[in-house]
């Protein structure tokens, strides 16, 4: 990113300057209040939020480029779109992204007896986990949606706050925008209160969660969007509604907290190795 040449060009438009000056902010403005609109029409005209949320790829795809040319230039938009398929990672980040929320969710649901048989078979369950993490999920929208989310918000917020402070500031307007799915199913008029608060409460529980697992995978893999869209893809696959062997949402956020642990620890390991092997090359 090169935010410098826009702001301080004197040619640019007062709106690319404003956008160039607060990018994060300017994304978040424009993007959560144009997917709430999106939403709310989705679900209350339409009785269906599918096309909301075909909206909100698309808003936050365009409000992504506006924000980053606006700040960056068109090179800025370039290293946006590398990053999207920067592949060449370590095979452990992608059996991380793909294949262990869904294995460690299936460990809990099994230790604390919530466990239960796949009706149509395990060939079956794990052909639909893969078509909807590695297809429906990643390829068509997650990768969009995290071009956004971490290439454009959360880069900035832990390039500002360290990765911590960074994923969680990132949490707040991620879970916002999504709060109106809570009446996606019912509609505004047939959702209970009651189950508003869980289904609520639930994101809130795992927004920061999700935003902390994917700032470490993002600086982890040297800034794969690729490598966060399929660790997204995964978690959203491994719901109880499209992973069928277990009920309710714990498990998948205990899950989660798991696998945050443990990448956690590996990244400090691999931390204090490197500062380690630092001195020793020094003291040599």
């Amino acid at each position: 990113m090169n935010p410098a040449g826009p702001v301080s060009d004197p040619s640019a438009r007062p709106l690319r300057r404003l956008i160039a000056g607060r990018p994060v902010t300017a994304f978040l403005v424009i993007a959560v209040g144009l997917t709430w609109l999106a939403l709310i029409l989705s679900i209350g005209l339409l009785g269906n939020a599918v096309p909301g949320i075909l909206a909100e790829l698309l808003i936050l795809l365009g409000t992504a480029i506006l924000v980053t040319r606006s700040a960056g230039g068109k090179s800025g938009v370039r290293d946006l779109f590398r990053q999207t398929i920067r592949w060449r990672v370590g095979t452990g980040w992608y059996i991380a992204a793909v294949l262990a929320l869904p294995a460690l969710t299936v460990l809990i649901a099994a230790a604390s007896g919530t466990f239960r048989q796949p009706a149509d078979g395990w060939a079956a369950v794990a052909a639909m986990y893969l078509l909807n993490t590695l297809v429906v999920g990643a390829l068509l929208g997650n990768i969009w949606e995290e071009l956004a989310w971490t290439g454009v918000v959360q880069s900035r917020l832990m390039e500002r706050h360290g990765v911590v402070a960074g994923s969680l500031l990132t949490a707040i307007p991620f879970a916002l925008i999504h709060l109106p799915l809570a009446f996606g199913e019912k509609g505004f008029a047939g959702t209970q209160w009651p189950d508003v608060a869980v289904a609520w409460g639930v994101l809130l529980v795992f927004a920061p969660l999700f935003r902390l697992l994917v700032g470490i995978a993002y600086l982890g893999t040297g800034q794969s969007l690729l490598i966060v869209a399929l660790l997204h893809a995964s978690f959203n696959a491994s719901s109880a509604d499209k992973f069928t062997v277990f009920d309710g949402a714990w498990q998948q956020i205990a899950a989660a907290t798991l696998l945050l642990v443990v990448l956690a620890l590996l990244r400090r390991f691999r931390a204090l190795s490197a500062e380690a092997g630092h001195g020793a090359s020094v003291a040599r």
